[in-house]
């Protein structure tokens, strides 16, 4: 019941347990992770940013990132399953490029070789959720924790502030701190191509354009059809509802009338006799 009107979220987070309990099973989740020099530049292994994302390589990281994904759910409730379902899609096309890409062409370069590493897992998608999360749902309540004993507890400028939201922050935060600063960095540009989504900075079309109703198990005709079905039942409804009300008004007028005359009547003959 928790993935409720959330079926694209209760995918991610089951396939991304699946594969990444079949990888540790099969023992192939060497395949998953990059290092540039050797994966890139000597063998030439350009699947790699492909598949790099659909699964991690340690429990921890299952753990958080299902956790992160579970939380996250509410903006497939605000979006819809079909907009939420094209968003993952479009981020992961963004960032299965461009994360090994500045990795391999400037990010390796300038620091001389030692940034050479690009950890496994979906944590640049799930930042990418996490800008949506953030700019769309507002904090419910807010708590402060006192920093110190010695300072009055009326000080409004004493302690640090939290929100309901926090410890989502807090769990994200934790999942981009695994393997840094290669996870740092999946972070920080699944959190770009987020807002870019958002700010519309992507192309327009892209943001306009939607998986077909069938991915997420839509019937878009079946649905419109019952709707319209919906739509005309209620009509007639109301229809007769207000047809039996004015019948009903029509005779609660005649019946007033019939009472004022025969009202009327009685009266004459009282001042008669």
């Amino acid at each position: 019941m928790s993935f409720t009107n959330a079926p694209v979220t209760r995918s991610l987070v089951y396939g991304l347990v699946g594969v990444s309990i079949a990888a540790s099973l099969l023992d192939i989740k060497h395949y998953f992770y990059i290092l540039v020099d050797l994966h890139l530049w000597r063998f030439h292994q350009i699947w790699r940013p492909l598949i790099y994302q659909l699964c991690y390589t340690n429990s921890s990281e299952v753990l958080f990132a299902a956790m992160t994904l579970y939380n996250l759910r509410v903006v497939e409730r605000m979006w819809g399953s079909r907009k939420y379902a094209t968003f993952v899609f479009i981020a992961l096309l963004f960032t299965s490029v461009l994360p090994p890409a500045i990795l391999a062409l400037v990010l390796r370069p300038l620091t001389l070789g030692l940034f050479n590493f690009l950890p496994a897992g979906p944590t640049p998608i799930i930042f990418a959720v996490l800008a949506q999360y953030h700019a769309m749902v507002p904090p419910i309540y807010r708590y402060k924790i006192a920093t110190s004993t010695s300072t009055p507890t009326d000080d409004p400028t004493s302690g640090i502030t939290f929100s309901d939201k926090s410890y989502r922050y807090l769990l994200a935060l934790q999942l981009a701190l695994f393997q840094w600063p290669g996870s740092v960095f999946g972070a920080l540009i699944g959190w770009v191509v987020g807002y870019s989504w958002r700010m519309e900075v992507l192309p327009r079309s892209l943001i306009r354009w939607r998986l077909p109703g069938w991915v997420v198990g839509m019937r878009t005709q079946r649905r419109s059809q019952e709707f319209e079905g919906l739509r005309r039942r209620l009509e007639g409804e109301g229809a007769s509802t207000g047809a039996a009300t004015g019948v009903q008004g029509q005779a609660d007028s005649e019946g007033g009338r019939r009472r004022a005359t025969g009202q009327q009547v009685l009266d004459q003959f009282h001042r008669a006799f």
